[in-house]
């Protein structure tokens, strides 16, 4: 069973992947946050922002393909190779900080990829508007993110609503983080274990 959940920074994805893989007995595969180019990238986006995305593709084209490969039977992963490339990419050549030339290069790297890797069984997309994404990033107290300006946010989540709504293809269970507080309730997340183990149940007749 391979589940990914999707979000906004901020969102809760590691604090949900952590629930799940604890509820579940599962493998959970995280973001990768050592990514060497972040601070220099919050700094100054134009210069870095395509540097960025190539690393966090690669990233996840490995960790999804180690994860996929390593025999597990039920995995966690915290974000998706789409995200990279629909939401955070797409949203900075909109913005002008990678250029059209970088950005179909990019594209290519993102198709073939794709094409090498199974969809989710599930996508579980937490939804969040921006008051709560900033209480939330402020919450954890990362450094390099504590300065993101919120109209960045704004723009991400006009992204992912409409890569949700209009271009991913695959299963969505939506999570809206702004009623549904499942660290505070987590009563909230029984529907989702409901699907999670309909799903299971699915895979092993």
């Amino acid at each position: 069973m391979y589940i990914a959940i999707a979000g906004n920074i901020g969102s809760g994805k590691t604090t949900l992947t952590e629930m799940l893989t604890e509820r579940y007995g599962a493998k959970a595969y995280f973001e990768d946050t050592d990514n060497p180019y972040l601070n220099d990238f919050y700094e100054d986006m134009k210069q870095w922002a395509f540097r960025l995305q190539v690393y966090f593709l690669a990233s996840r084209i490995k960790q999804t393909t180690d994860m996929l490969s390593d025999g597990s039977e039920c995995v966690f992963q915290d974000r998706t190779i789409y995200e990279d490339a629909h939401i955070f990419a797409g949203n900075l050549h909109e913005m002008g900080l990678i250029s059209s030339r970088d950005f179909g290069t990019y594209m290519k790297l993102f198709e073939i990829s794709t094409n090498l890797i199974p969809k989710p069984d599930l996508l579980i997309y937490l939804k969040a508007s921006v008051p709560t994404l900033v209480a939330q990033i402020r919450h954890r107290g990362r450094e390099y993110e504590q300065n993101i300006d919120q109209a960045y946010l704004e723009r991400l989540n006009v992204k992912y609503n409409d890569w949700i709504e209009n271009m991913y293809d695959g299963e969505v269970f939506v999570i809206d983080k702004d009623t549904d507080d499942f660290v505070a309730d987590p009563s909230v997340l029984d529907g989702l274990y409901a699907r999670l183990d309909a799903i299971r149940r699915s895979q092993t007749r």
